[in-house]
Parts: structure tokens; C-alpha cells; sequence
């Protein structure tokens, strides 16, 4: 019976890793100009993902947490700031670190640091560890929605000042077109399903699993047809965790260390916490399609795994220290 509660709890990560197997396997009919018409189906499957999160997100919720400014600045800072700069360390140390390595590996840790925060991890995990649920659910919602804008802009900035880029004005149209006009239709649309769309959190959540399990699978198979992973084998993707690694430490040491300066409450280090060092796989994925679908085949799967295994990472951690958290908070309640 553990193994099935096991299996269950962790199904979104063994589904994400059974496509990667998947893809060397069968790599044929994910790769582009496969049986699957991946290309189409992302394209579809990244505005279903934005839907589905407009229709379910409940901004009535959103509003309790807006008030407190001084958790939400140190968020959106930390996101759209440390971590880009983080990032952009990160690229100029890895020749000297790593020599060597694709350049596609070093893109992807850069798109990462980008990247805006979880939305349903960040509150579920803030709520465990018994901190301000609402903080969390604010902060994660609008990272969220900037990051629609942010993230391909600082990509643009960031990539331009390490000699590459993207165009960006066709970029942002294709994204408005994809990402925000059908979040503003779920939006539009919850005020009518807003009861029904609430029963059924679970679903909605497996549908956009399922989306994101195929991004995968297709990304994996173009690498997989272009034999990338032959060419650099076991070693890069050991390297790859071991940097994912010791980013995910270098910015929880940095998020402990903000709060304690600016002398937050419990409540709002946890949820500053949870929401400042997590990055969404649910919509780094979709936006990872439209910013980069334009290189080879090959180098988006390279592109796509830093940010993959950080999803791992932080999984696996910061569900430890949420119910380690609450463990503590709830044994202080009860004396």
C-alpha cells in the first residue's frame, strides 16, 4: 500500500522521466516531421496549459495577500534579478569551470534563472510549513504574469550581452498569442465554471501534467534522432545535476539570508522562501517551446534539462523542509 501511495505521490516526476525513456525508444514519431505532429501539438498544447490556468486561478484568494509589500519586493526581486545575475555568472564562469560543455547547457541555465516562480508548489508547500499561504499565492500569481513578458525580455537582454539573441518583437507577439490571450479567456470563463473548474483541481492539474510530460517527450526525441546523447554521454548529465545542484543551494543560503536581514516574521520567511528559489516547470516549458523552438532540434532538449532536473531538486528538498517546518510549528502550537 506505500509503494502505491508512493507511486501516486510522486507521479508527475516518473511520468516526466518515462518520456524520456520513451523518446530513445521510440524517438521517430515525437521528432518534428513525425506521425505525432509534435510541432502542432505543442503550439496547442501550451495555450490549453495557459487556459486551464486562468480558469482555475481564483483571484478572490489573490487579494489577501496583496498587502504585504515588503514580502512581495524581495520576491520579485529576487526572481527577476538575483537570479538572472546568478544566471549570468553562471554562463561566464562555466568555460573556466566546465570546459568544454554544449553551449545549449549553458542557454538552459541562463532560461532558468529567467524563469518565474511555482504557483500551486509554492502555496501548497508554504501551506504545510504553516507560513502566509496568502503571501505565497499573491507573489507566485504575479511572478507569474510578468513572467509571461519578463522572461523573453531578459532573455533577449541577457543572451544579447553574451553575443547571441532573439528577435524579440515576433517572440512577444507569438507569446501574446499563445500564453496570454488564452489565460485571459480562462480568466473570462471562470466567472461561469468558477464552482465546477474547483471540484475538479485535479484533473485540470493532470491535463496540464500530461501537456508538459509530451514537451518533454518531443524535445528528448529530436536529440535523440540527432544522436546528441551519444556524442556526450553519462558524464554531461552527472555535470548537468551536480550544477543544478549548487544553484538550488546558492539561492535557498542567499533567501535565508535576505530574511533574516530584513527581519521577517516566521510566516513571511517561509513563504518568501518557497516562493524566491522555486522555478515552474509549468511554465517554463510552454515559453521554453516559443523562445527557443526556432534552434536545432537537439540543442532545445539540452536547453530544457537544467531546468528539469531543478524541478527534481526542489521537489524532492523543499518537500522535506515543508513538512519539517510544520512538524515544528505544530509541536510549538500544541505546548
Amino acid at each position: 500500500m506505500d509503494k502505491v501511495h508512493w507511486v501516486r505521490s510522486n507521479g508527475f516526476v516518473l511520468a516526466l522521466l518515462g518520456a524520456v525513456v520513451l523518446a530513445f525508444l521510440l524517438p521517430g514519431a515525437g521528432a518534428k516531421g513525425g506521425v505525432l505532429q509534435a510541432g502542432t501539438v505543442n503550439n496547442f498544447g501550451i495555450a490549453l496549459i495557459l487556459f486551464l490556468q486562468g480558469v482555475s486561478l481564483a483571484f478572490e484568494k489573490v487579494k489577501a495577500g496583496a498587502g504585504n509589500w515588503r514580502l512581495h519586493l524581495l520576491v520579485q526581486v529576487f526572481t527577476y534579478a538575483i537570479f538572472p545575475l546568478v544566471g549570468l555568472a553562471y554562463y561566464f564562469l562555466f568555460p573556466w569551470v566546465w570546459p568544454g560543455q554544449p553551449a545549449a547547457i549553458r542557454d538552459g541555465f541562463l532560461y532558468l534563472c529567467v524563469l518565474p516562480s511555482t504557483v500551486s508548489t509554492s502555496v501548497v508547500l508554504t501551506a504545510v510549513a504553516r507560513g502566509n499561504t496568502a503571501g505565497a499565492l499573491f507573489n507566485s500569481t504575479v511572478s507569474n504574469l510578468m513572467g509571461v513578458f519578463l522572461t523573453p525580455v531578459l532573455v533577449q537582454l541577457l543572451m544579447h550581452s553574451t553575443g547571441e539573441g532573439v528577435e524579440i518583437v515576433p517572440l512577444l507577439k507569438k507569446i501574446l498569442l499563445l500564453t496570454l490571450f488564452p489565460f485571459f479567456v480562462g480568466v473570462v470563463v471562470r466567472t461561469w465554471v468558477r464552482e465546477w473548474v474547483d471540484a475538479r483541481k485535479r484533473w485540470v492539474t493532470r491535463i496540464s501534467n500530461t501537456v508538459i510530460v509530451f514537451f518533454v517527450y518531443s524535445a528528448f526525441c529530436d536529440s535523440v534522432q540527432e544522436r546528441v546523447w551519444q556524442s556526450h554521454g553519462l558524464a554531461m548529465t552527472a555535470m548537468v545535476l551536480l550544477f543544478v545542484v549548487v544553484l538550488f543551494v546558492v539561492m535557498s543560503g542567499l533567501s535565508g539570508l535576505a530574511v533574516r536581514v530584513l527581519r521577517f516574521c516566521r510566516e513571511d520567511s517561509i513563504a518568501a522562501y518557497f516562493c524566491s528559489v522555486q522555478k515552474t516547470l509549468a511554465m517554463g516549458m510552454p515559453l521554453g517551446m516559443l523562445i527557443f523552438g526556432g534552434r536545432v532540434g537537439s540543442e532545445l532538449s539540452l536547453i530544457l534539462l537544467p531546468l528539469m532536473f531543478y524541478h527534481l531538486v526542489q521537489l524532492v528538498v523543499n518537500g522535506v523542509l515543508a513538512n519539517r517546518w510544520g512538524g515544528v510549528a505544530a509541536s510549538k502550537h500544541a505546548v
